[in-house]
This record gives C-alpha cells, structure tokens and sequence, in this order.
C-alpha cells in the first residue's frame, strides 16, 4: 500500500470507509466530512452543547442503543416536522444544551463508528465549522481528510463534490503547504466554488436530491461557509466540542 500512503506529505486526502482501512494507520488525527447532511447536523448540536452519538445502522439497533446509553435516537427518515430529530439539520436546530443523541448515518457515521477503532483524534467537518476545523487540527502533523462521499443503489461509492470542496476548505484554512497531489486537487476545488460564492453546490447531486424531495432549508443549512465556531472531535463513542 506505499504508493497509495501519501506518507511524503503532511496532510492527505482519500475517499470513503477504504481511506480509514488504508491510511489511518499512518496518520496523527482524522477528519471526517459528511456535509449533506451528518458533518453539518454535528456542528449544530455541538454548538448548542449537546452530544452526538454516531451509529452506523438505520434500524431499531439505534433505538436500542440510544435506551442503553440514556440518550434519544434520531429518525432514521429525514424529516424536519413532527417530533424529535432526524438526519435533517433543521431538525437539529433546536436541540439542547447537554441533550444526547444516537445519529445514523450509513455514510459520516459509519466512518465515524470506524475510525473511532483506529485510536487516533476523530473530528468531523463541514463547511460551516471550516475554519474551526482547520484550527484544531493545526498543531497535528500528519492529517488524514476523508470526504465521505455518497452511495449508488448498488453500495458502491459516490463521491460527493461538497465533501471534496468543504475538505479542499479546511486544508486551506490550515495554512500549510505540505498537502499531497490529492490533498492539493481538493483545495483546487474548493478555491473554484468560493470564487462563485459557492453558487454551484446548489445544484450538486446531493443538493438536488433533497431539493426534490422538499428539504431544501437543509440544503441552505449545509452550504453556509464558516457560521460555526467549534471544532467537533469524537471523544470516546460522542462528538462534542474539541475545546470543552
């Protein structure tokens, strides 16, 4: 696996669960970005102080889990009216100081659920806490930036433009200049959107998705630049904020 480590440059970029399975080893932290929707709807609970657990199945295993734990399971459909909360960021909006909840998520969780494993710092970014993200992960030397991508009907992967330019966003933020090819080709991106005010995410697959299924107040949610002040780190089986 040495031509596909990145191990010459400090800060790396690969997709997806393999990216944990094939480079975490090497790494000092990990960031996971999942920003339609899970990367996002964790930065809006942990700024309002809560804990989000990530749980990689969406059936009644997050129930179960959420009762053993003492927390609420969010729905595994989206949705942003009726009780409780879902994948939807405005669902999560208000949500409150010190409440816990389990978040499945076949895509950021999941990744989440696997990293944990590897026992190196696992944060997860958005671009809505970007330059936070950036911040807290400035003082490691090694980092490994996994956009999450999406999945075909199949299971196979999707990569997800908004991942790429949100992960391109925090390793600019960063500052530095030892970025692999991969890591440099996402800054690239990331450099194109902002320059038209990230116009274009709008209408990126993930973004038409829940547009035509009526949720674009998440859509608007997801794609607000730098609105966050904390940086989101797992800190055993939950994020909270990295500073508390």
């Amino acid at each position: 696996m040495d031509a596909f480590s990145q191990q010459r440059f400090g800060v790396r970029l690969e997709w997806g669960l393999s990216a944990v399975e094939g480079l975490a080893s090497e790494a000092d932290c990990i960031v996971i970005i999942d920003v339609i929707s899970f990367s996002t709807c964790v930065s809006l609970a942990v700024d309002k102080g809560a804990r989000i657990y990530p749980w990689p199945w969406k059936d009644d295993s997050a129930r179960q889990y959420a009762m053993k734990i003492g927390a609420q399971a969010a729905s595994p459909d989206r949705r942003f009216s009726g009780e409780g909360y879902s994948l939807s960021p405005v669902s999560i909006q208000n949500i409150r100081e010190g409440e816990s909840l389990v978040l499945p998520s076949p895509n950021g969780s999941a990744i989440s659920f696997r990293a944990r494993e590897t026992g190196k710092p696992v944060f997860t970014g958005c671009l809505r806490n970007m330059t936070a993200t950036a911040n807290a992960c400035r003082r490691f030397d090694r980092i490994l930036l996994i956009p999450c991508g999406e999945r075909w009907p199949d299971g196979s992967l999707r990569p997800a433009v908004e991942d790429y330019a949100a992960a391109g966003g925090i390793i600019a933020a960063m500052g530095r200049q030892d970025y692999s090819p991969e890591a440099q080709a996402a800054v690239a991106v990331w450099q194109y959107y902002q320059a038209q005010n990230l116009q274009p995410l709008g209408e990126c697959a993930s973004a038409l998705e829940l547009q035509q299924r009526g949720f674009d107040a998440d859509t608007v949610l997801c794609l607000q630049v730098d609105t966050a002040k904390q940086a989101c780190r797992l800190k055993g089986e939950f994020y909270a904020s990295a500073v508390a």
